[in-house]
C-alpha cells in the first residue's frame, strides 16, 4: 500500500463529514487535505483508542518526534510520507502539526474545563489550527481568511461537543464549561450518569446559540475574494449547522444517542454549496 492509498483509506474510513467537502477539490488540493486530515485522525485515535494514558502519552511523544524528523526530510510513517511532499506548496508548517498534538495531549491530562476561555484554548489547538491549515490548502489569498478559519473551526468543534456529550460522559469527560453548568444548575454527576433534565436542555440551548453565532461571525469574516476558494469550508459549515439544527429539533437528546446526518444528505448539502454557492 502506498502512502497515498493509506491516507485515502484513513480519511474515508473515518466516516467524517469532512470527507464530503474534499470530493469537489482539484486533485492536488484534495491530496493535501486528505493527507493532513489523515494526520489529524491518527493523532486523535491515539487518545480515543488507548486505554492507558501512559501508553497514549508515549505514542504522542513518538508523533512529535516523527513530525520533527519529517520536516528534517526523514518521514517514516505513511501519513507523513504522503503529507511532506505537499507541505511546502500549501504552507503547512511544523508548528501546525505540533499544535494538533498538543491539543490531544490536553485530553490526557484534562477532562474538565473551568470556563469558556479555557475551552477556547483547547478548541484553538484541535480545531482552529486545523481550520487555518485547511484554508491554506483550499487556496487562501487574503490574510483575514485565517480569522474566518479559526472562527469556523471553533463553531465546528462546539457542534462536535454538543453532539458528543453522552459519548464523552461515558469516557468520564465533560467539555461543557463548569462555570456554565453552575449557571444552569446542572451537576457534573448528572451528565456523567447521562440524566436528562429541563435544566440540561436549557444549558444545551445556550451552547447551540453560541455555536450558531460563531457560524454567522465566521461567514461575516470571510473576504469575498476568497469565498470561491473556501467553498469546502462552507460545505462543512452547511453540514455541521444542519446537524446542529437536527439536534435542536430532537430537543437535545444527546446524552443517550448520537445524532447524525445520512451520507446522502451530507453529499446534497455539499453539492448545494458547490453548485449554488449557498450555505
Amino acid at each position: 500500500m502506498t502512502p497515498q492509498d493509506y491516507v485515502q483509506q484513513k480519511a474515508a474510513a473515518s466516516g467524517s463529514s469532512f470527507y464530503y467537502a474534499f470530493l469537489f477539490l482539484p486533485a492536488s488540493r484534495r491530496a493535501a487535505i486528505t493527507a493532513f486530515y489523515a494526520f489529524c485522525r491518527e493523532i486523535d485515535d491515539v487518545v480515543d483508542e488507548a486505554a492507558d494514558p501512559g501508553v497514549a502519552s508515549t505514542k504522542l511523544a513518538w508523533w512529535q518526534a516523527e513530525v520533527g524528523n519529517a520536516f528534517a526530510g526523514r518521514p517514516s510513517h505513511p501519513v507523513m510520507q504522503a503529507l511532506m511532499p505537499l507541505a511546502a506548496g500549501f504552507h503547512i508548517e511544523q508548528r501546525h502539526l505540533l499544535a494538533v498534538i498538543e491539543g490531544c495531549q490536553m485530553d490526557l491530562s484534562q477532562n474538565r474545563y473551568l470556563d469558556y476561555p479555557a475551552l477556547q484554548r483547547y478548541c484553538q489547538l484541535v480545531a482552529g489550527v486545523v481550520g487555518e491549515v485547511a484554508a491554506r490548502i483550499f487556496g487562501q489569498t487574503h490574510e483575514q481568511t485565517t480569522r474566518y478559519a479559526h472562527k469556523l473551526g471553533l463553531a465546528l468543534q462546539l457542534t462536535n461537543i454538543i453532539r458528543d456529550v453522552g459519548e464523552d460522559a461515558q469516557r468520564g469527560r465533560i467539555y461543557l464549561p463548569l462555570s456554565e453548568l453552575q449557571q444552569f444548575d446542572v451537576r457534573a454527576h448528572e451528565i456523567l450518569k447521562r440524566t436528562d433534565s429541563e435544566r440540561f436542555v436549557e444549558l444545551m440551548k445556550f451552547q447551540a446559540r453560541r455555536a450558531h453565532a460563531l457560524y454567522d461571525e465566521a461567514q461575516s469574516l470571510l473576504p469575498a475574494t476568497d469565498r470561491r476558494a473556501q467553498k469546502p469550508g462552507l460545505m462543512m459549515a452547511s453540514i455541521y449547522r444542519a446537524l446542529l439544527r437536527e439536534i435542536e429539533h430532537d430537543k437535545f437528546q444527546v446524552l443517550r444517542q448520537r445524532v447524525s446526518l445520512t451520507p446522502l444528505r451530507k453529499l446534497w448539502l455539499a453539492w448545494k454549496v458547490q453548485a449554488l454557492g449557498r450555505v
